[in-house]
C-alpha cells in the first residue's frame, strides 16, 4: 500500500511540529511548511527515516503568490496529497476593538482565513482529481465562544468553522473528508506571539492551572486521521480539565 502524504502548514512549532512527529512515527510521508527554513531543515533531519520521507517548503501562507509558487514547485508524486492540515494561525494583540492595531487584524485575517483558503483551493483540486483526501482545519474555542479583547481573532476562528462546514458539504461528493479541531488554552508559542514576544506576559496566561500541550492535540489529530474510510470526525472541541469555557478557569 502506498504511504500517505500529509501536508502540514505551520510545522515549525507547536501543534504543527508535534503532529509532524507523530505522523513520522506512524510512517506517513510529510510535506512540512513554515516561514523559518532553519527550523524546517532541523525538523526534517530529526524526523526523516527509512519509512518516512520529508519534503520542506518555506513560504508564508498570507501570500497567495508564495502559496501557489511553493505548491507548484512540488514534484508530481508529492502532489498526491492525502491529508492537508491547515494548522498555520496566530493571535496578535489583546486590545478592545476601538484601540487595537489594524496591522494585527490584517495579520490574523490574512493567516487564519485567507491562508487556509489559499492552501485549500490548490490542494483540494489535487484531491478532487484523485477522488480522495482529508482536510483538517485547526480552529479554537474562540471559534465557538467570543470573548472580550479578542474580537478579530474570535471572528477569524468563527470563519474557520463556517468555512469548514461549507467545505464539508462541497467536497463530500468527491470522497474528501473535512473536519475541525478546536483547542482551548494550550501552551505553545501562541501567547508569546499574541504578546509580541513578552515572555513574562505569555507565561502568566497559564498561571494556576495545567493547560493543554501540543502533543495532546497532535494525538487527537492522529486519531481523527486514522479512522476508517467510512468515518469522518466533523469537529472536536478539546479543553483542559480546568477550563470550562473560553474565559472560565478553575485556578489553584
Amino acid at each position: 500500500m502506498k504511504q500517505k502524504i500529509a501536508l502540514i502548514t505551520g510545522a515549525t512549532s507547536g501543534i504543527g511540529m508535534e503532529t509532524a512527529k507523530i505522523l513520522s512515527e506512524n510512517h506517513f510521508n510529510l510535506i512540512i511548511t513554515g516561514r523559518r527554513q532553519d527550523r524546517l531543515e532541523k525538523l526534517k533531519k530529526e524526523l526523516e527515516h527509512e519509512k518516512c520521507e520529508i519534503h520542506t517548503l518555506c513560504f508564508d501562507v498570507q501570500s497567495k503568490t508564495e502559496v501557489d509558487q511553493a505548491l507548484d514547485s512540488l514534484p508530481e508524486n508529492w502532489k498526491q496529497v492525502d491529508i492537508l492540515l491547515n494548522n498555520a494561525g496566530l493571535a496578535a494583540g489583546i486590545d478592545p476593538i476601538n484601540q487595537a492595531d489594524w496591522q494585527d487584524w490584517e495579520a490574523m485575517i490574512d493567516t487564519n482565513i485567507k491562508g487556509l483558503l489559499y492552501m485549500t483551493r490548490k490542494v483540494s483540486n489535487w484531491m478532487i482529481a484523485r477522488q480522495q483526501g482529508h482536510i483538517l482545519n485547526i480552529s479554537s474555542i474562540a471559534g465557538i465562544q467570543a470573548y472580550p479583547n479578542g474580537s478579530v481573532y474570535c471572528g477569524t476562528k468563527h470563519a474557520v468553522n463556517a468555512i469548514s462546514k461549507a467545505m464539508r458539504i462541497e467536497l463530500a461528493p468527491y470522497n474528501i473528508k473535512v473536519g475541525t479541531i478546536s483547542p482551548g488554552a494550550i501552551e505553545t508559542e501562541f501567547s508569546l506571539v499574541r504578546f509580541k514576544g513578552d515572555e513574562e506576559k505569555a507565561a502568566k496566561v497559564y498561571d494556576g492551572f495545567t493547560p493543554l500541550n501540543a502533543r495532546d492535540i497532535a494525538e487527537s489529530i492522529y486519531f481523527v486521521l486514522s479512522r476508517p474510510a467510512h468515518v469522518n470526525i466533523d469537529d472536536l472541541l478539546i479543553m483542559p480539565t480546568a477550563q470550562a469555557s473560553a474565559r472560565d478557569f478553575v485556578k489553584k
